[in-house]
């Protein structure tokens, strides 16, 4: 099969190449891939500082897949040839609280991914993909959805009429704008581009808050918020913003800390942070028992994710660059 390996950090390592077609064993699906789409962790792998010392070489990347099985192990029962799955990306994580070593079973590393024309997800670990979605639309879902729902559901408990903070508008970000608009909530959003905001707006957002003109942009939060703060903040830069995330945040209010953009350490002002009494949780995607239950969501509330570009298999160094660049929504490479 065709596969784009990479050989070594650097994108100019990132080569399209071949290489055999599993074969899936005992209670694995072989699924046919359709499209994949690009999460900063994979081109974090990429790049060489998302855990390198775990990353094989060569690597198939890339966690995000949609598609159909086309071939089954002995004894799969949840799935059949012709049924269209999605992978997720801690592959081993089915439900309740996550164990120890789930990162050592992601897909896209250091599991091969989903950026070639076949892979192998186990029966246990595939998602079916809402009847209502393309492959490329799903392929949007497993990293960038989930994780919106998570910090939403199951760790923010948002109910209908609270307040949420999201930060930019990439994928993880336009996913929880649009699935906390549809729980109810007032979502607040900040972003670099005026542009962006008014994006957000039609798709629910309340209010903007473009961090370029506001450095200090958690007191316009406090403004918006009648000095109160949010009640649930979705952190997707992490670095030093996460004390300003502290002071957007109510009194015992919720930070969900997804991203690392502004860097992979802080320096905390504990002062704030007890005073305040906020809950940060760090959110590491999710259990597919919670993706089970979010497609659902999606297909009750015909939620269409947000795609910025659609790219060729043989695009893949452009899709790269486009998410380095940003992007609103999501970048999806179509396989097949």
């Amino acid at each position: 099969m065709k596969a784009w390996l990479l050989e070594n950090f650097g994108l100019d390592n990132l080569v399209l190449g071949d290489t055999a077609t599993p074969t899936p064993k005992a209670g694995e699906l072989l699924v046919k891939i359709g499209a994949v789409s690009l999460n900063f962790r994979d081109k974090a792998i990429v790049d060489g500082f998302y855990e390198p010392h775990m990353v094989p070489k060569p690597l198939i990347p890339v966690s995000d897949a949609a598609g159909t099985v086309v071939a089954v192990g002995e004894g799969v029962n949840r799935f059949k040839v012709g049924d269209r799955v999605n992978s997720h990306l801690y592959s081993r994580w089915i439900d309740g609280e996550p164990g120890p070593d789930e990162p050592n079973y992601c897909f896209g590393s250091p599991l091969p991914g989903g950026l070639a024309e076949y892979m192998i997800i186990h029966e246990e670990s595939a998602v079916r993909v809402p009847d209502n979605l393309s492959d490329e639309e799903a392929s949007t879902l497993p990293i960038a959805a989930l994780t919106a729902w998570y910090s939403l559901v199951d760790f923010g408990e948002v109910k209908a009429g609270q307040t949420v903070l999201v930060q930019g508008t990439g994928g993880v970000s336009i996913f929880a704008v649009q699935l906390a608009t549809a729980l109810g909530a007032k979502v607040i959003v900040t972003s670099s581009k005026d542009e962006n905001l008014e994006a957000v707006k039609k798709l629910g957002a309340v209010a903007g808050v473009n961090y370029r003109t506001f450095p200090r942009w958690e007191e316009e939060v406090l403004k918006l918020t009648d000095g109160k703060g949010v009640d649930l903040l979705l952190d997707v830069a992490g670095g030093e913003g996460l004390n300003q995330s502290i002071a957007a945040t109510k009194a015992s209010g919720r930070i969900a800390q997804i991203g690392f953009l502004n860097g992979q350490t802080t320096t905390l002002n504990l002062m704030p942070l007890i005073f305040r009494q906020t809950t940060i949780r760090g959110i590491a995607v999710a259990p597919r028992s919670s993706f089970d239950r979010m497609n659902e969501f999606l297909n009750q509330h015909t939620i269409k994710p947000v795609i910025d570009h659609v790219y060729s298999f043989d695009e893949a160094h452009q899709a790269y660059q486009h998410l380095s660049r940003g992007a609103f929504g999501k970048v999806v490479i179509k396989v097949s």
